[in-house]
């Protein structure tokens, strides 16, 4: 594994290989910034997307499988946000206050120089220096959010913006294993696409957006059975992209 800050990469890329990128992969706060908030939040869904760094680094024991993961929680930095948007560093997450995050202008564009452009920069280099046949986008959603009680039935969500290539060989996959697929749900990805929309659909890049919930991937057995079903799910996909 190579490691900065902002950005971790765990196994060996390999050109037409499968990138599994997460930009939410870890809780990891660093002991200089204080956040301001009860520690056990570090835990839950406004931190890290439950899951996914671990079956990144699964998938990634696999030749031809790499996992590009952000270093840093959501909290400390949302890679998946525009630079200009306002929760990039967030001062709020779901009802949760973050004081720590109310900062000056000047203080703001450091925290983005810090774990925001480094990260899209190493990312930006990987593709170009060893090009994937298939980019995962891999993130995990909450069963509901504690804003709401509505239950989230969807197993899997399949998200993109315009280009859709890969989610249309993959959504009847998943459904065929018995799984409760979304279609753009929980929400979607023409509303929260950006390093997708950064990386891949800017340059034609083809790419798979899945939203594991979370309750399908909280303890190892889960992690275990959709590293295997995504690893396998991706090469498929990739070959049939191929044609």
């Amino acid at each position: 594994m190579t490691e900065h800050e902002a950005h971790r990469l765990i196994g060996t890329p390999r050109f037409g290989g499968i990138l599994v990128v997460s930009d939410h992969a870890s809780n990891r706060v660093p002991h200089d910034i204080d956040l301001g908030i009860d520690p056990a939040l570090l835990n839950q869904h406004i931190a890290v997307d439950i899951g996914v760094g671990v079956i990144g680094a699964i998938m990634a024991e696999q030749p031809g499988i790499a996992a590009f993961q952000a270093n840093a929680s959501r909290l400390v930095c949302d890679v998946n946000r525009e630079p200009h948007a306002p929760a990039v560093i967030p001062i709020a997450s779901d009802g949760h206050a973050i004081p720590g995050n109310a900062l000056n202008h000047a203080a703001h564009l450091a925290r983005l120089e810090r774990f925001h452009m480094p990260y899209h920069a190493a990312f930006a280099d990987l593709l170009e220096a060893i090009p994937p046949a298939l980019i995962l986008s891999l993130h995990s959603f909450t069963p509901h959010l504690a804003s709401s009680e509505e239950p989230r039935p969807w197993h899997v969500g399949v998200l993109y913006n315009e280009d859709d290539r890969a989610a249309r060989i993959a959504i009847p996959m998943l459904e065929a294993e018995g799984l409760v697929v979304g279609d753009q749900q929980p929400y979607s990805g023409k509303l929260l696409n950006y390093t997708m929309n950064r990386h891949a659909e800017a340059d034609g890049r083809p790419y798979l957006g899945i939203e594991v919930r979370q309750d399908q991937v909280g303890d190892a057995t889960g992690q275990a059975l959709w590293a295997e079903r995504l690893a396998r799910l991706c090469n498929e996909v990739a070959l049939k992209l191929g044609d």
